[in-house]
């Protein structure tokens, strides 16, 4: 088995910034591999009024108290930024962490971010879809250190040129998301990474898709470092991690944490949940964790990396 890592993406609504930052730190000083947040302009779950910080900014202020941890967006809006614009921000984060960033970005898909401050959300789901391809290829070829001009469906690019380069060799780009005909040809394409969610059997049935696109495009699937994301609230007794989740569903105005499997209880129990998606090769488990952030699952995640291993 492939070593496993663990992520905690701090939800960055209904938060402050001295709590979102010692959630940061503790997550680092507790063994954790990866800190993500989102990168959304408006609350994403419960009002959509509620305060939310915005993701690149936290993120760069959090690899300057930061030493170990990756860090990225799950995953940044597509729609938000030219690509050049994107590449920019993850190399410039890549150089505040001394190395650590990865360059998360899917297609987006929440429209009231967009009609709020007058983002252009484009034609529908697909255009968003093919928009995203585009820039992915253009993003890679600038964080790589070409100098070239480009004239495509969305974007036009004139004698365009990154530097510095990042600090990383090959700075990873993660695409989130799990739509058959677009999104995970994108993942074959261009991504180091994928994000998805869902049950097992779900998330099969996407990773089968995954390695067809593969296959149609000459990329070895075992190339791309797979990451499955679901709610995660650790406590030896089951019952109080269910309460645990609900206060924290609460203060965020929700009554869940998205339409995935939310794993509640002991360490164990949360390992054997895990293991289906271990074995379909997933390496990168990341928690979502809704403000104010529990700090015993953030303090007690080394007890399920031990049990998967055991």
């Amino acid at each position: 088995m492939s070593e496993l890592r663990f992520g905690a993406q701090l939800w960055s609504q209904a938060t402050d910034w001295p709590g979102f930052l010692a959630a940061a730190m503790a997550a680092e000083a507790a063994g954790w591999d990866s800190v993500w947040t989102w990168d959304h302009l408006h609350a994403i779950f419960g009002p959509w009024e509620q305060p939310i910080f915005e993701g690149p900014m936290a993120l760069a202020a959090v690899a300057a108290r930061t030493s170990r941890v990756r860090l990225g967006l799950l995953v940044g809006a597509n729609t938000f930024r030219n690509p050049g614009h994107t590449a920019k921000i993850a190399t410039t984060l890549d150089h505040v962490s001394g190395g650590r960033a990865v360059l998360g970005i899917g297609g987006a898909w929440f429209g009231r971010e967009h009609e709020a401050f007058g983002l252009d959300f484009g034609a529908g789901f697909g255009e968003r879809l093919d928009r995203l391809d585009e820039a992915v290829g253009l993003i890679r070829r600038l964080l790589d250190g070409e100098r070239f001009s480009h004239a495509g469906r969305f974007y036009t690019f004139t004698d365009a040129l990154a530097a510095p380069r990042p600090v990383q060799a090959h700075l990873p780009i993660l695409v989130g998301g799990s739509g058959p005909k677009k999104t995970l040809r994108t993942v074959a394409r261009h991504a180091d990474a994928w994000n998805t969610a869902g049950t097992p059997a779900e998330v099969a049935a996407h990773d089968a898709i995954l390695r067809a696109h593969c296959a149609d495009v000459g990329r070895d699937p075992e190339t791309i470092e797979r990451t499955v994301s679901f709610p995660i609230v650790l406590r030896d007794d089951p019952a109080d991690a269910a309460r645990a989740f609900a206060a924290l569903c609460a203060h965020n105005g929700t009554p869940d944490a998205g339409n995935v499997p939310t794993l509640l209880g002991p360490p164990e129990l949360v390992a054997d949940a895990i293991r289906p998606y271990v074995d379909l090769g997933f390496t990168t488990i990341i928690a979502r964790l809704p403000a104010p952030y529990d700090a015993e699952t953030l303090a007690r995640i080394g007890e399920v990396r031990a049990a998967l291993a055991g």
